[in-house]
């Protein structure tokens, strides 16, 4: 049988044990604590940053806690409301109908053609225009399943529901001239019908469909006018040398606004609302975007506004002026260069203006456009700013040039 070995350890070769054990659990705690420490910092900051980024809840007119109701509104198709304002004749005693669509941080009270016009060339020609606020803006309610389309339906919609007749024109100012390419993509090409007993018939002329309100009208434009409208710079089939110019032409600022709009929409909020780098030009009021007719302007339109100016956004600025950057410089499914003339046989016309010194939409793509799309009638204002609508006597020649008066 084996003798058990008794092996003897010095002090010191115990105390050093100790120490080692020591030692291993002191890292392992301290480790165990880093770990805790960053996921607590990761889960903190992830919490902040959607926090910052997710834009707070609109305040929606007629609710407990948004601004009263006081225009006049219509009830769309999905249960949301669109205010509008008219101007001129009695829309019955009209021979011309107008759509007014306003532009980037405004509302129906901003309709310089409608404001502009006088009073002659109104009752002469018998015009009526009739102004709305865009989904957010205004008085309207917002649109979270706003899309390119959508707001094209809405024009139709209101046009429908106000019974402007088979035929109407539309006018769009900026951001509002953008919406007019919409309008005239989903507006006038598709078959006319309404459905009478629960079945779909050909429905012509207008007028049998005024009770109903189902009406699917083909060709119901007589004609738009784009005035300065906001470009793109994504669409696609613009040649990407044009577009580059053009985007560069901008303030740095605005570039970066643009670029997060059309990439990172999620923090088009976030960027337009943090304090480190500044957001968009036009909301900040930054000036160096106004040509020097622009800015000879802004006194007289400033004036004009004082009464309505807090209005566009007093629903919330996500849900208008975000909203529009996303849409307006997000990803479409055509560009203007797709669209064929919705008046083949010259029984209307398309009407685009600009002028040559404005800083915020550079004219160069304008102008590409225009001479690829023979059948737009291309005006172009040397000397004219982005504001050239508010000059006097503009309206008037806007306006006859549409409809071939004198």
């Amino acid at each position: 049988m084996a003798t058990p070995v008794n092996r003897k350890i010095s002090a010191a070769s115990a105390r050093a044990h100790t120490r080692k054990s020591k030692k291993s659990s002191s890292l392992q705690l301290n480790s165990g604590i880093l770990r805790t420490t960053l996921v607590v910092l990761l889960i903190g900051f992830l919490a902040w940053a959607y926090q910052v980024t997710r834009p707070p809840p609109p305040k929606i007119c007629g609710t407990a806690d948004g601004p009263p109701v006081t225009a006049s509104r219509i009830k769309l198709r999905d249960g949301r409301h669109l205010a509008y304002e008219e101007h001129g004749v009695p829309k019955d005693a009209a021979k011309y109908k107008f759509i007014y669509i306003h532009g980037f941080d405004s509302c129906r009270h901003d309709a310089v053609v409608a404001k502009k016009l006088s009073p002659d060339v109104i009752e002469d020609l018998g015009i009526y225009i009739v102004a709305f606020d865009r989904p957010g803006y205004g008085e309207s309610d917002p649109d979270p399943n706003r899309t390119i389309k959508s707001i094209a339906l809405d024009v139709e919609e209101l046009a429908d529901q106000l019974g402007l007749g088979s035929k109407f024109y539309v006018v769009g100012f900026s951001m509002g001239g953008q919406v007019v390419w919409k309008c005239l993509k989903y507006i006038p090409h598709r078959s006319a019908a309404c459905h009478v007993g629960g079945m779909r018939q050909s429905c012509r002329p207008f007028s049998l469909c005024q009770a109903n309100k189902n009406y699917f009208g083909d060709d119901r434009l007589a004609g738009a006018v784009l005035l300065a409208p906001v470009v793109n710079y994504w669409w696609p089939d613009l040649p990407a040398n044009l577009t580059n110019e053009a985007y560069y032409r901008q303030l740095l600022q605005d570039q970066w606004t643009l670029r997060v709009a059309h990439y990172t929409p999620w923090l088009t909020y976030w960027w337009n609302t943090q304090k480190w780098f500044p957001g968009l030009s036009l909301i900040y009021n930054n000036t160096d975007i106004l040509s020097s007719q622009d800015k000879e302007l802004t006194s007289t339109i400033w004036s004009n506004k004082k009464g309505h100016v807090a209005q566009a956004r007093q629903q919330g600025e996500y849900e208008t002026l975000h909203r529009d950057l996303n849409i307006g410089f997000g990803k479409w499914d055509f560009s203007p260069l797709d669209l064929e003339n919705p008046f083949p046989n010259n029984e209307g016309s398309v009407h685009l203006w600009h002028g040559e010194e404005d800083l915020m939409v550079p004219v160069i793509v304008q102008r590409y456009i225009a001479e690829n799309l023979p059948w737009i009638q291309y005006h172009e204002l040397k000397g004219s700013g982005h504001l050239f609508p508010y000059l006097d006597g503009m309206s008037d020649t806007i306006i006859k040039s549409l409809l071939g008066a004198k």
